[in-house]
């Protein structure tokens, strides 16, 4: 099922992404909109959005003026939609709007086109209903904006083919998109299923006045969001919200229209930005939101215990699996973690009391515990190990993760390795901009640590950051439940780290842009130490109120003395790479123009000069030489020598510098 022709009706806000996304993936693009200044406008944000694109480094400029070359415009649906494979409907979120497009769309698309819709909510079973197709209709939702957004949801109708399904996750995987496949039509799919509870909850706080918007929006900052639900209401649209309890209401349970706010907004015309005034004023462009103290009358756990329920009854329905939900709500609320994650740091007990506890005080059923919480069975649910549910179509074991195009991230590794040859090796954190470290980047670099351990054709290993940063330090916004699972994650980062000192092959560390905090302690465990002049090493744990604890506090005094290191820790100063080299914390300095290009020549160089056996035991002196007496580490030495004494690499090394030739070690 080849798909080359794309046609996109409605030209606004999704619209004109969506269209933009798949011709700059490669696909000649038909956008529809039957409002010629819809169409006007959207040739000038695909234009702007290119030219930025291109500014940032993101796509070349032939790459963007392909893309442009490849977008028709037509007012007209039958001649947009006449010659297309697949059509892609993004109109306003009406059900009978919506149902009308795919009647015409049904009409004028050739018998084997598929007919997508973006909706975030409506059943795709009631839309494909509304042809005389509906075995060739599937959702197909992207997430705003879709240039930027990792996300797309691929969802059956009741009638949807298998193979349409196939066909959409394979369009995912083109557009450098991550593919999450919903195995059961439900109102909401995934990400919108849970943002309902949200929603719903956020709307009843105001309807019996728990807190004012001011007082949630800033208690949503104080826990590192950068914006509250309700900014971020009126940023979208107030009747956005009050139009998903409403078909929620309809479409799943009453439960949902028992919100009255939103709805009394959207009749009095106060719709947030669009309008000028929603929760609060925007008349000059940004929400004024007024400086009122947090509310404690809500916490965190209130939020996670909403999402991990509708989670569970997701599991519960075969909607989807718990990875996929995971998945979703990361990239499609573009968060740290997500409710599984949450789920597995708290106890059944705890999230069945404060499910109760919610569902009493805000008189809603929508909030009472999953049959699985109330049965005591969600690390049963989380886990994948409840009865699976009946097969339905197109549904299939794992979703799936694309492969990137045109430079455009996605859910990749956090961390790759790359084999260079001559002995090299080179290990990359890939968590753009700042290559921050959480628990995926630790289990990445364990188990890279692990595949270059024994293996006899690398001899150097470099470690560094993907692009122009080294590591700006740990992952803070992860969620831990208590004191003891941060104690776990930095026992679990001290480990990891020493893994890279105790590795019997050299490695070195090649620092750039940040290297902060526990990018810092990872440098400080490699043998060596390469940077460029600016980059900006430092500890500012304590200025977080933090201290370093992935070794940092240890192994600085005894690479640098404890007057030195006092001073790095102590007041959070920041050096560069000159001061670095200048005190002995880096070993070399690195051409600013190519740090990699450098930091691999000199790793070269040392793979064909360095022996591969005297390194390993050379690194185990030096080591382990500062925690034995001196008598046992001269022992140590002794022993080690002896050891060499018997190798081919030494004899390869005396003869080499004999005969005045590089020696050609072979590690035995």
């Amino acid at each position: 099922m080849e798909i080359r022709k794309v046609a996109v009706v409605g030209a606004g806000d999704m619209g004109h992404g969506i269209a933009e996304l798949f011709a700059v993936s490669g696909y000649e693009v038909s956008l529809m909109d039957k409002f010629p200044a819809m169409l006007d406008k959207a040739k000038t944000r695909i234009g702007s959005s290119l030219d930025k694109l291109v500014e940032k480094g993101r796509l070349s400029r032939d790459v963007a003026a392909s893309a442009l070359s490849r977008l028709a415009y037509y007012e007209d649906l039958g001649e947009a939609v006449s010659n297309a494979d697949l059509v892609v409907e993004a109109v306003p979120e009406s059900p009978e709007l919506k149902k009308s497009i795919f009647m015409e769309v049904s009409k004028h698309a050739p018998r084997e086109a598929i007919l997508a819709s973006n909706t975030s909510n409506i059943r795709i079973t009631d839309l494909g209903d509304a042809t005389s197709r509906p075995e060739r209709v599937v959702g197909l939702h992207f997430f705003n904006p879709p240039m930027l957004m990792k996300l797309v949801e691929v969802i059956p109708g009741s009638k949807t083919e298998p193979a349409v399904v196939e066909a959409m996750t394979e369009v995912g995987q083109r557009l450098g998109r991550t593919v999450v496949r919903v195995l059961k039509d439900s109102p909401g799919f995934i990400v919108n299923r849970i943002n309902a509870a949200d929603t719903l909850l956020f709307c009843l706080i105001l309807d019996r006045g728990v807190a004012t918007p001011a007082e949630v929006d800033n208690f949503a900052r104080g826990q590192g969001l950068p914006m509250g639900p309700y900014e971020l209401l009126d940023f979208v649209g107030v009747d956005i919200g009050a139009d998903s309890l409403a078909y929620f209401s309809q479409a799943l349970s009453p439960e949902y229209g028992k919100g009255t706010t939103f709805a009394r907004m959207v009749r009095e015309g106060n719709l947030g930005k669009k309008t000028g005034k929603g929760f609060y004023d925007w008349s000059t462009g940004r929400a004024q939101i007024p400086k009122v103290p947090a509310t404690d009358k809500i916490s965190i756990l209130d939020i996670f215990a909403l999402e991990i329920n509708e989670s569970v009854k997701m599991i519960e329905e075969g909607v989807a699996r718990p990875d996929d939900i995971e998945k979703g709500v990361t990239l499609g609320m573009n968060r740290p973690f997500g409710p599984i994650t949450v789920a597995k740091d708290l106890s059944n007990a705890e999230v069945k009391a404060k499910l109760d506890e919610l569902a009493s005080r805000f008189d809603c059923k929508i909030f009472a515990p999953a049959k699985s919480i109330a049965d005591g069975r969600l690390r049963d649910a989380i886990e994948g190990r409840l009865s699976p549910p009946a097969p339905v179509p197109g549904a299939r074991a794992s979703s799936t993760v694309a492969k990137p195009v045109q430079g455009q991230p996605n859910g990749a590794e956090p961390v790759r390795l790359e084999r260079l040859g001559g002995g090299v090796a080179r290990i990359l954190i890939c968590r753009p901009r700042l290559n921050l470290i959480d628990a995926g980047v630790l289990d990445g670099l364990d188990r890279l640590a692990s595949e270059l351990w024994s293996d006899p054709d690398v001899r150097v290993v470099l470690v560094t950051g993907d692009g122009n940063v080294f590591s700006a330090g740990a992952d803070l916004s992860q969620f831990y439940n208590n004191s003891v699972a941060f104690m776990g994650f930095a026992r679990k980062g001290a480990r990891t780290l020493r893994r890279f000192g105790e590795m019997p092959k050299l490695t070195i560390a090649v620092l750039k842009g940040y290297t902060l905090g526990g990018g810092l302690e990872l440098a400080i465990a490699c043998d060596l130490r390469l940077a460029t002049e600016d980059v900006e090493i430092g500890f500012p744990e304590l200025a977080r109120g933090l201290v370093p604890a992935w070794s940092g506090s240890q192994r600085l005094p005894q690479l640098l003395g404890l007057s030195r290191a006092n001073s790095l820790i102590l007041t959070s100063e920041r050096i560069d790479g000159k001061r670095a080299y200048e005190i002995g914390l880096v070993n070399r300095l690195l051409p600013q123009a190519d740090p990699d290009e450098g930091a691999l020549k000199y790793a070269k160089e040392l793979a064909s000069t360095q022996a591969p056996v005297a390194t390993m035991l050379a690194k185990k002196l030096l080591n382990r030489g500062a925690e034995v007496p001196s008598d046992v580490g001269l022992e140590m030495e002794a022993m080690a020598a002896g050891v060499l004494f018997g190798t081919e690499d030494l004899r390869e090394g005396i003869s080499a510098f004999l005969g005045k030739r590089k020696p050609e070690f072979k590690g035995k």
